[in-house]
């Protein structure tokens, strides 16, 4: 008898819901059963309200089922006996599925499919084609990702190629590239899931990066809160020198390249690339005034590319592909594709990747399935905890970096979280006033007081007292926040505050006279 394969996610998400439990059950059956199978703990295809999805290799592909519990997993186990056979869990091929069939999978399009501690797995579905065409043309690799409009995806939407060509422009002995791994952002696990389902990808990207620069030392920075995306990520960087794509000779090459992770102990303010920098010297995590840019002067004084997982992880089709192909995505200034994480009140939460032009109404209504709790849809922040919170009278509006811009609101890490008309809007702005006090590195005077005199004056304004001059004092406050501070905790800070005060004014009891002042 053949052997089974069956593919139980070890993605984070998956493990929370029982996928562990499951696995070993899974296990015991087919021992008891007398039947060979093979468990890969994959990672996760982002349709989370199946997690636990299991998968069946058949000979038509395979067939997946979920979300599985404990009590399903005998009958599971004997309809993926009987060739991926009928179950009331039955999804069929994920692939088919009109979440799966709607998007635009290129960064993620190995996630949930290979195995991700497995390099021969990832090298069997196209995996370091992009670094072997990189390695084939070195000199052209700066050019090739500024070509491909390639920008930041932690949020700031920097060109990519601009800040490698001004590192790769910059002399010194040693250079290095760090990955910002540091996913804090509410309604984010975009990172996770690629360092949990496909981490070889980010390993690729990172060496291209190091070829295209001349640095030969990578580091990915990940919060200790991800232990599973750690131990994936060192799996496969052993792994990758086994097979001779990091060390001293890159896939038998002139070109030198190692990685080493390193954990943060979960500072928020250490998503910002120089306190994460500080971070990874053994500092305490403040943020560096600029100039000079880390580009520059940036891990142990020396030129340094500091790049998002997911923008790492996108390298290695634009240099399998071409520039071309990947800028025939999006719109505008935003190219390619977004992996978009939709979280909160919604019915089918999850990761989907689609090029950039997608409205927020389509996300959240149609993809995102609307509210769980069957209630209407009164703000959805995008962006992260320091996003702006858009009311439907917003949903038309593009996923595209300027169009959210022109909108007073920030794309960020892409994290979509929605909430019902339940939600307290005031409430809201005091816990993004909070957050940023709880989180601030104290460095500037806006962030690090500015949030505790937000806090003070939400509170008097929930209270009623003053509330007219209190609103003036606020958004006065949000003002010189946003302007005066040192980094972007203190300078979004007031995208929540403003956009919920703005779109919501009747969670505020906002006077008429101050409304149509504003």
């Amino acid at each position: 008898m053949s052997t089974i394969r069956i593919y139980v996610p070890g993605d984070a998400a998956a493990v929370a819901c029982g996928a562990d439990d499951i696995a070993r059950t899974i296990g015991d059956l087919a021992a008891r059963k007398n039947v060979a199978v093979q468990i890969i703990r994959n990672g996760s295809r982002g349709m989370h309200w199946l997690e636990p999805m299991l998968e069946v290799a058949t000979g038509d592909g395979r067939i997946a089922y979920g979300p599985v519990e404990a009590g399903d997993v005998e009958g599971v186990f004997e309809a993926m006996l009987a060739n991926g056979g009928e179950h009331k869990l039955r999804v069929g091929k994920p692939e088919d599925h009109p979440f799966m069939k709607k998007q635009t999978r290129l960064t993620f399009a190995r996630c949930g499919i290979v195995d991700p501690r497995s390099l021969e797995d990832y090298c069997a579905h196209g995996g370091y084609r992009g670094l072997n065409k990189a390695l084939a043309k070195p000199a052209n690799i700066v050019a090739e990702v500024t070509q491909s409009g390639l920008r930041g995806r932690g949020g700031a939407g920097f060109p990519t190629g601009i800040k490698w060509k001004t590192v790769a422009d910059t002399k010194a002995e040693q250079k290095y590239i760090v990955c910002n791994a540091d996913e804090g952002d509410s309604g984010t696990f975009a990172d996770r899931m690629i360092m949990e389902g496909d981490p070889f990808v980010l390993i690729e990207g990172m060496t291209i990066a190091g070829i295209a620069v001349g640095a030969t030392k990578g580091y990915i920075y990940i919060r200790s809160e991800y232990p599973h995306a750690i131990d994936v990520m060192n799996d496969a960087i052993a792994a990758g020198r086994r097979g001779g794509v990091l060390g001293d000779k890159v896939c038998g090459s002139s070109y030198a390249f190692d990685l080493e992770v390193r954990v943060g102990a979960g500072a928020y303010v250490c998503g910002e690339e120089t306190a994460l920098l500080d971070s990874l010297e053994g500092k305490r995590g403040q943020v560096r005034a600029k100039p000079p840019l880390p580009a520059h002067k940036g891990l142990f004084g020396k030129p340094t590319v500091i790049n998002n997982v997911l923008s790492l992880a996108t390298v290695p089709i634009i240099m399998d592909k071409g520039a071309e192909f990947y800028k025939n995505f999006g719109m505008g200034r935003s190219r390619g594709t977004m992996p978009i994480q939709l979280a909160g009140n919604l019915n089918y939460g999850g990761l989907f990747e689609t090029a950039f032009g997608i409205t927020l109404g389509e996300l959240v209504d149609e993809i995102g399935g609307g509210c769980f709790t069957g209630r209407p849809v009164k703000a959805v922040q995008v962006g992260g905890p320091l996003g702006a919170y858009f009311p439907r009278a917003l949903f038309d509006t593009p996923f595209d970096y300027e169009a959210f811009a022109a909108k007073d609101g920030l794309i960020g890490h892409g994290g979509i979280v929605v909430f019902d008309d339940s939600v307290d809007m005031a409430k809201q702005a005091r816990f993004a006033m909070e957050f940023c006090a709880v989180e601030s590195c104290g460095k500037c005077t806006p962030c690090r007081i500015g949030s505790t005199r937000g806090v003070e004056t939400v509170d008097r304004i929930m209270k009623g007292i003053e509330r007219d001059k209190n609103l003036e004092v606020l958004t006065d406050l949000c003002n010189t926040m946003k302007f005066g501070s040192l980094c972007a905790l203190g300078g979004f800070t007031p995208y929540p505050v403003m956009s919920a005060l703005t779109h919501f004014p009747e969670d505020f009891g906002a006077s008429p006279r101050l409304e149509a002042a504003e």
